[in-house]
């Protein structure tokens, strides 16, 4: 019974030992095939394309020597088509509503370029001024009847 244990417990270790030879190589090999696609440094990326209409998860094509990649993107549906999803900028704060032409402007200095985009260094936007102003109702809440 004794020589039966034993037996199984060598066999058992041996699996082991192969198993995590096999795992060691299988990895090596992995981070071969990787290091080798990437062999480029200058890498220059076009602007994302969306799959479907003008926003939503699409594709940016980059390109290095005679190397070509594509990477998975996404264009925000709320994305301003005058600078570009790969311009990020800072905003201020809004000004004041301009009567005669019936919106209000703030500005942006450029944060980010991303990709390589090519990117104004400030830009302006403006938005209609709203309708009506909202005032607050002036009451007692959450007091229940008073006696």
């Amino acid at each position: 019974m004794r020589g039966l244990f034993s037996t199984v417990a060598v066999l058992l270790v041996a699996l082991m030992i192969v198993t995590t030879e096999a795992e060691k190589n299988k990895r090596e090999k992995g981070k071969g095939a990787k290091a080798g696609a990437t062999e480029c440094a200058e890498w220059r990326y076009g602007s994302c394309v969306p799959n479907n209409g003008d926003c939503g998860v699409g594709v940016r094509e980059g390109t290095c020597n005679n190397q070509m990649r594509k990477l998975k993107c996404k264009v925000p549906c709320n994305w301003k088509k005058e600078f570009g999803a790969d311009c990020k900028y800072k905003f201020g704060s809004w000004g004041e509503c301009d009567t005669a032409t019936g919106s209000k402007n703030r500005s942006g200095t450029l944060k980010k370029a991303l990709y390589d985009a090519e990117c104004q260094p400030t830009i302006k936007v403006s938005k209609p001024c709203p309708a009506k102003t909202k005032t607050k109702a002036k009451g007692k809440k959450g007091r229940g009847k008073e006696n």
